[in-house]
């Protein structure tokens, strides 16, 4: 909004020069991060006191770690704080003409909205499992798919025009038309190597990628300050991949493809650190809010919908591997107990506690130890992530 504004603003005379500034996507890029930062601390202990005294405390598993029993009670659903900080700030830093960061900005807003019902059902129903399983994933899928099926058409156009045009051309083909090279799933840290995936492996693929990576980390989120902190990092590194594929001679020199539009997705990345350190701010040991389903499913889905638009879902898994492993150790840690009460009458574990973070818990570690190690872990993988830049 602000960039129309300033644009205004010169056109009146040119001693408002000096607004040009608002063109340069940098700029802008950093305003916006200090913008959602400036809210969020700004705002926090306001939202705190009224998450309190609405009673919305964390209800804590009794069948969960017992040194957790003590943060019964505090408040949570403190996402709303988070996404509050990166839709205004996105709002006021970002071209409204640009489709792909209405796209993400919907869906994190779609996701959040469930995390809010799931959030909402604990703290009123005073249940730690919240919205039945069932019940979310197919809310999950309904704006995983609808996004998939915009996405599978936009990212190889530059205007939605163009993007009905394709839509058209694909339902007139029998459902049989190629989609363009930069619609394949891209290798790191190989030249020009993709593989096609059509329209139905694009919407299936992003469909798991969303849907995944909004479940992986909220899944990750049971520790203060676990989730949020890699969430900025990873962030951070898909706003940079954006900035590269939206730049046509950027892109063409580290051999990446050219999404047009997909540079201002930046804004919105620094938005969600700006917004993501504020937070942290409230959320780091002993935590004064958590982030609730509202936060990480929101954020976790953001991700996702970012890496489908420039094209990194492999990056995405590699520097997001904490968020991975957390969820393939839930996955291993079900499997298994329900593969060996069949077989055994009795079921086993794998670990001491999932998700990984209690196991560690379980296995001594406290939990500030547990969290700073996971950062430390996902600061290498973002550079390993990172180095697929120019590594090829």
């Amino acid at each position: 909004m602000l960039i129309w504004l300033a644009q205004w603003l010169q056109g009146l005379s040119p001693d408002f020069g000096f607004f040009r500034v608002f063109q340069y996507l940098t700029f802008r890029a950093v305003m916006a991060a200090l913008t959602a930062l400036l809210i969020g601390l700004v705002a926090g202990p306001a939202v705190i006191r009224r998450l309190t005294s609405l009673k919305i405390g964390q209800p804590i598993r009794t069948n969960g770690m017992e040194t957790h029993h003590v943060k019964s009670g505090t408040p949570t659903m403190g996402g709303v704080l988070i996404l509050m900080s990166i839709a205004v700030s996105t709002l006021l830093w970002f071209d409204w003409a640009n489709r792909f960061v209405w796209i993400v900005l919907i869906v994190t807003l779609g996701f959040g909205a469930i995390g809010w019902a799931d959030d909402w059902r604990k703290v009123v129903n005073k249940d730690p499992e919240g919205m039945p399983s069932r019940e979310k994933y197919m809310w999950q899928s309904i704006i995983g798919l609808l996004a998939a099926l915009y996405l599978v058409f936009s990212i190889s156009e530059s205007n939605n025009y163009k993007v009905l045009e394709l839509f058209m051309s694909w339902v007139r083909s029998g459902f049989d038309v190629n989609l363009p090279a930069q619609a394949g799933l891209l290798l790191p840290f190989f030249k020009e190597v993709s593989y096609p995936l059509g329209v139905l492996g694009f919407v299936i693929m992003t469909y798991l990628v969303i849907v995944g990576a909004s479940n992986a980390v909220n899944l990750t989120d049971g520790l203060d300050g676990l989730a949020i902190m890699p969430v900025v990092m990873v962030g951070s590194a898909l706003g940079v991949f954006a900035y590269v594929t939206g730049n046509v001679f950027y892109a063409k020199y580290l051999f990446l493809p050219h999404i047009p539009g997909s540079g201002e997705l930046l804004i919105f990345c620094a938005a969600m650190a700006g917004a993501g350190l504020a937070f942290l701010w409230f959320n780091t040991h002993p935590a004064q809010v958590f982030m609730g389903d509202v936060g990480a499913l929101a954020l976790g889905g953001a991700l996702g919908t970012i890496a489908v638009i420039v094209r990194q879902e492999i990056v995405l898994a590699i520097m997001g591997g904490i968020f991975v492993v957390e969820a393939l150790s839930v996955m291993a840690q079900v499997t298994w107990f329900k593969f060996t009460k069949k077989r055994y009458g009795e079921g086993r574990r794998l670990l001491k506690m999932a998700p990984l973070h209690h196991h560690f818990e379980k296995s001594g570690w406290k939990e500030t130890q547990v969290v700073v190690r996971f950062w430390i872990i996902t600061m290498l993988l973002c550079l390993v992530g990172l180095s697929t830049l120019k590594l090829r």
